[in-house]
C-alpha cells in the first residue's frame, strides 16, 4: 500500500533542527512510499484509512522542535499520523491511537488500571515496539491506505457527523483531558494563547460544556482570530498582552528586557506550545492562578521566575485516557460546525502541498485522504 514514512534519519533531524522552517520540504524526512500491508494480531482488524489529519506534534517532529530526550518511547521508520478516521467491518470510527497495556496484550499498569491510559507506564512494551500510532514501527499510522486496530480502539462516529470533524475527535479528547485536570471556574474569565486547531477546540468545548465566563483568544492570523469569533470567543486579541490590558492586569517596565505583569486571568491555556507563548502565559495568568500547557514545546529558553514569584500553578497534559476520548466522539453529536477548523485537504501525493499549507497557517487544520 502506499504511505507516508518517516525513516527517523539523526542526520536530517539535526538538518531539520537547524534551519527549521527554512528547509526546504523536499528535504524533509518524509517520503511517499510502497509499505508492506499492515499484518493484524489475533483479534485484530484491518481499517481502510478515511481521512487523517496533521497534527502540530507530526510538524514538531519533521522540523526537529522534538526533544530527542522522548525518542525512546517511540520507534521509526513508522508511518506517521495519529488523527484517524477509518473504516472498519463497514463501520465508519474514529480511532483511538493509544497502544496502552490493553493493546500491548499486557495485564494494566497502575494508570491503566486507574482509567488513565494517558499515562499508561508500558508504553515501551508488549508485543510492539515504543510509539502511538502514527509513532510505532510495527504498525503504520494513519497516512497511508490502511491501518491495524485492536477493537477497543475502535470508536464509531454518531450518524450525520461529517469526516472532518469526526477526524477532530482526538486533538478533542486532549482538550477534554486538560480542561479536566485544568477545572475552569465556569463564571470567570479564560485566556486561550493561539488559535490553531487545539486553540479553537478549546474555545469550543468550553462553550459546549456551558462556560458562562468570557473566553479571550489570542490570535496571530486573520483566518484564526474569525474561526475563534464562530467557535465561541467572546473577545480575539492580537496577543496575549493586550488580552491582560482588557482585564485590568498591569504591566511594569523593566530596566532590561521584557516588562513584568500583576494580575490577569485566573486560568490562562497555551495552546501553541512555543517559548513565547508560554511566556506569555506565565506573566499573563493572575497571581496563583493556573496555566494549562497544551502545546507540545521542546527546548525552551525562558526565565521560569514567574513560576515562583506569582505562585503560578503549571499543569502539562499530552494525550487522554480511553474515556476522554470516548466523551470526544460523543459531544461530536452537539459540535455542530467544529468541522470548519479543518480548512484543507489534500490527497496523499499533495503530501508537500498539504505540509507547506500547514507550516505557513494558510489554513488552520490540514488533513490527508488517501
Amino acid at each position: 500500500m502506499r504511505a507516508l514514512l518517516y525513516s527517523g534519519s539523526i542526520p536530517r533531524y539535526l538538518l531539520a533542527r537547524a534551519l527549521g522552517k527554512r528547509l526546504p520540504v523536499r528535504l524533509w524526512d518524509l517520503a511517499l512510499r510502497e509499505v508492506p500491508e499492515p499484518e493484524p494480531p489475533a483479534g485484530w482488524e484491518v481499517g481502510r484509512v478515511v481521512l487523517a489529519g496533521i497534527c502540530g506534534s507530526d510538524l514538531s517532529l519533521l522540523l526537529g522542535k522534538s526533544s530527542p530526550r522522548l525518542a525512546p518511547f517511540f520507534s521509526f521508520p513508522a508511518v506517521l499520523g495519529h488523527e484517524i478516521v477509518a473504516e472498519v467491518g463497514g463501520t465508519r470510527a474514529a480511532i483511538f491511537p493509544l497502544l496502552a497495556c490493553r493493546e500491548r496484550g499486557l495485564p494494566p499498569c497502575p494508570a491503566c488500571a486507574g482509567g488513565d491510559e494517558a499515562l499508561c507506564h508500558n508504553v515501551t512494551g508488549g508485543g510492539f515496539p515504543p510509539g502511538m500510532l502514527g509513532y510505532c514501527r510495527g504498525l503504520p499510522g494513519g497516512w497511508g491506505e490502511r491501518i491495524a486496530v485492536h477493537p477497543e480502539q475502535v470508536h464509531p462516529l454518531p450518524a450525520g457527523v461529517p469526516d472532518e470533524r469526526g477526524v477532530l475527535a482526538e486533538p478533542l479528547a486532549v482538550v477534554l483531558r486538560g480542561l479536566r485536570l485544568l477545572a475552569p471556574e465556569p463564571s470567570r474569565p479564560v485566556l486561550v494563547i493561539g488559535a490553531g486547531p487545539v486553540g479553537l477546540l478549546c474555545v469550543a468545548a468550553l462553550r459546549i460544556g456551558g462556560h458562562r465566563g468570557e473566553i479571550h483568544v489570542a490570535a496571530r492570523y486573520p483566518v484564526q482570530a474569525r474561526l475563534a469569533g464562530v467557535m465561541g470567543a467572546s473577545r480575539v486579541h492580537p496577543d496575549a498582552w493586550a488580552a491582560a490590558r482588557a482585564v485590568g492586569a498591569r504591566e511594569y517596565r523593566a530596566p532590561l528586557g521584557p516588562s513584568a505583569w500583576r494580575g490577569g486571568f485566573p486560568s490562562v491555556i497555551d495552546a501553541a506550545g512555543s517559548r513565547t507563548s508560554l511566556e506569555q502565559a506565565l506573566w499573563t495568568v493572575e497571581e496563583g492562578g493556573k496555566v494549562l500547557l497544551l502545546g507540545a514545546p521542546g527546548h525552551l529558553g525562558l526565565d521560569l521566575s514567574p513560576l515562583w514569584f506569582r505562585s503560578v500553578r503549571l499543569t502539562g497534559t499530552y494525550t487522554y485516557s480511553r474515556e476522554d476520548f470516548r466523551r470526544a466522539v460523543e459531544l461530536l453529536r452537539e459540535a455542530d460546525g467544529i468541522e470548519r477548523i479543518v480548512t484543507h485537504v489534500f490527497r496523499l501525493h499533495q503530501f508537500r502541498e498539504a505540509l507547506v499549507t500547514a507550516v505557513r497557517r494558510r489554513g488552520v487544520k490540514v488533513a490527508l485522504r488517501p
